[in-house]
């Protein structure tokens, strides 16, 4: 028996909730643990879509070898939508980098998808981060 939409829609709004703290904390294992290993990624600032979490795993390694640090990371106006084992969870982010050094802050949007599989968490099987509109208050 499914669970009711509500209890659904908290317990993912919670592992969006880990995802984004294990990322603002710079805690590389627990965030890649929030995905699935064949979660895909899409990221405006990458020329390539990346297939799994190992790709993404990869890429992220070699920006923290460049000196890449998260600082801080504030989810803002989140939105759930579940549908039955699968849930979008949309939400605006404000992120703080060092980069060797250098301080830099961005605000995007990000589509996380989640997907629960039958008494297990909520995972990530799909990240997709845009630049939020020039001129959106």
């Amino acid at each position: 028996m499914p669970l009711p939409t509500d209890t659904c829609h908290d317990e993912v709004l919670q592992a969006a909730r880990r995802l984004v703290e294990a990322f603002a904390s710079n805690d590389t294992e627990r965030y890649f643990a929030a995905f699935s290993p064949q979660a895909t990624f899409v990221f405006h600032t990458t020329g390539q879509v990346l297939s799994d979490r190992a790709a993404y795993r990869a890429l992220w390694d070699s920006w923290q070898e460049d000196g890449l640090r998260v600082l801080a990371c504030e989810s803002r106006e989140p939105r759930v939508s579940v549908l039955g084992d699968v849930a979008i969870f949309i939400h605006e982010v404000a992120t703080r980098v060092s980069l060797a050094g250098t301080l830099s802050d961005s605000l995007e949007r990000e589509t996380i998808v989640f997907h629960r599989q039958p008494g297990a968490d909520w995972l990530a099987v799909h990240e997709h981060l845009s630049p939020r509109p020039v001129g959106q208050a």
